[in-house]
């Protein structure tokens, strides 16, 4: 059965909050590649740059690796995960010191043939 087969891509360590990565990444689980694509380079958040790379990367790992079909594939899977934060410090009113948290993601897309 071909359905075992599978493309994944990573993206670690992106300096975006996984909150706002999330959101973008609801709009295309489940979508046909190319139609995740189109989704993508529409979507005016700042997620989009980088899952779309992620998708190419993606896509192009199905071709070249795995021997599948790009035009039947579709984002079988697609979540998000937080990766280490960036504590900074931010100076306040009276010496205080206010905790900055830069938080940063790690991202899985995995693509799969249409049946």
């Amino acid at each position: 059965m071909e359905d075992s087969m599978e493309a994944r891509a990573y993206l670690k360590y992106a300096r975006i909050s996984p909150r706002k990565v999330g959101v973008v990444l609801d709009l295309i689980r489940n979508k046909p590649a190319n139609v995740a694509m189109a989704i993508l380079k529409n979507t005016p958040k700042a997620a989009g740059e980088p899952l779309t790379k992620l998708l190419k990367s993606a896509v192009a790992n199905a071709e070249n690796n795995n021997n599948m079909d790009v035009s039947r594939l579709y984002v079988a899977q697609c979540f998000v995960c937080p990766g280490p934060i960036l504590k900074r410090i931010r100076p306040r009113a009276q010496g205080r010191a206010f905790r900055i948290l830069k938080r940063t993601s790690h991202v899985t897309m995995v693509l799969k043939e249409k049946e």
